[in-house]
């Protein structure tokens, strides 16, 4: 797997991933913006709203039509909150080149024109959305965020986050407000989305067999030449020596359910970027793996859990602890959970401990490249974070990672929230 970075213009990448693995290409493009509480709905329904129809493409079924001309290739998109950035995301899989029937065409040329069509030459009607589109992913967005309370555990993880980061841009519900809504409609959006695209960083991505005459080909796409050059809006997820809070804060949520789901919030205040690598073994020995204390400890030994685990949220440097506990087990459960922290700061854990996290997250990292769709996210975090750190580096990070090492990291965590969803 070889890793290419092109700058096209100021604020605009393009990520090429030559691998022979794969008798696909997978091209993507990411729209990253500024999380805001003014435009995360309006970003929710845009990325909704250009999946329904270019200009050259009108309408899903038209859509449709062109990816089955394209020997059946498939065209996805996508909404996520990364740091204190939404990232708009839009994909279009086809078969690579070297494996059609037919030799002579250019799949590749063709995948990327049509999906720099539908990003960036959508369908409008005088100046505006479509209205029956806007309406019509109004409602759809406004009945996943009702549904969000159907998955519980997904939906305790969201009320804690947003606990913790009241009045703060990682705080805000990635698909929006049902409240703000109303005031969208296809002309206001059409006028947000041309400012969107002027301002927001943009990543291509294209992995698979591709020749470096793509990048020419992108810098002389018509979509690609008509955008402006920019100083991308974004953040840089920078959260390094961070106050740790003095006391947590307990949220009680009651809800008909017949299981408690329990969420921890823990801050981690690193001074130094390269932590992060060491945060990652910590987490792991906590209640990242099947050898974690948490899962050992809470879930096997003392049976005060159905599920215990935590995960390490590296933009914001946070460490969830999620359980699924008998709803009358919560003082046990959530006393046990913090002797596994303290046990932490303490050192009480081995080094087969630390060889098997590591074990387990080198696996990982190992699999990155058997899919595309995994590279491409492991290189667009890089971007995100300004790293630019390889896999053979990365685990070579992982590796020189000590006991020592992990210790500091425990004295520097710190319990910010209690979140406990109850009946």
């Amino acid at each position: 797997m070889e890793y290419k970075q092109t700058e096209l213009k100021k604020g605009i990448k393009l990520h090429s991933i030559k691998t022979d693995k794969f008798k696909t290409n997978l091209i993507a493009v990411f729209l990253t913006t500024n999380l805001t509480r003014e435009n995360v709905t309006k970003n929710a329904v845009i990325s909704a709203i250009l999946r329904r129809g270019s200009k050259t493409m009108p309408s899903q079924e038209e859509i449709s039509k062109q990816m089955e001309e394209m020997y059946g290739a498939s065209f996805d998109c996508g909404l996520d909150k990364t740091g204190d950035n939404q990232v708009l995301k839009f994909y279009i899989e086809t078969v690579n080149d070297n494996f059609l029937p037919q030799k002579g065409e250019n799949m590749l040329k063709t995948s990327i024109e049509e999906l720099l069509d539908i990003v960036f030459n959508p369908y409008v009607e005088n100046d505006s959305f479509k209205k029956e589109y806007v309406d019509q992913e109004k409602n759809n967005i406004k009945q996943r965020i009702e549904g969000k309370i159907d998955n519980k555990a997904r939906y305790s993880m969201d009320r804690c986050i947003e606990e913790m980061y009241k009045d703060s841009p990682f705080g805000l519900y990635k698909l929006g407000y049902i409240e703000d809504l109303k005031n969208i409609d296809g002309k206001n959006l059409y006028l947000y989305y041309q400012e969107l695209i002027k301002t927001c960083k943009i990543d291509i991505f294209v992995s698979g067999q591709i020749e470096d005459s793509m990048v020419e080909e992108l810098q002389n796409n018509e979509n690609i030449e008509k955008l402006q050059e920019r100083i991308p809006k974004f953040v840089l997820p920078k959260e390094l020596n961070k106050q740790l809070p003095k006391e947590e804060k307990v949220v009680t949520e009651s809800m008909e359910v017949t299981q408690g789901k329990l969420v921890l919030g823990l801050d981690v205040s690193l001074n130094d970027e390269d932590l992060r690598y060491d945060t990652l073994i910590y987490n792991s020995i906590l209640g990242g793996s099947a050898n974690s204390k948490m899962f050992q400890n809470v879930r096997e030994k003392a049976h005060l859990a159905y599920v215990a685990s935590s995960s390490y949220l590296r933009y914001k440097n946070n460490i969830f602890v999620n359980c699924g506990i008998e709803i009358s087990n919560y003082e046990k459960a959530l006393e046990l959970i913090k002797e596994q922290i303290e046990d932490m700061k303490k050192g009480n854990f081995t080094e087969e401990d630390i060889e098997n996290a590591k074990k387990g997250i080198i696996a990982t990292i190992n699999t990155i490249d058997d899919e595309q769709d995994t590279g491409i996210t492991y290189y667009f975090g890089q971007e995100l974070s300004q790293s630019n750190i390889s896999i053979e580096e990365y685990i070579k990070r992982i590796e020189e990672v000590n006991k020592d090492d992990i210790i500091n990291i425990a004295q520097n965590v710190a319990i910010n929230t209690v979140y406990f969803l109850k009946d």
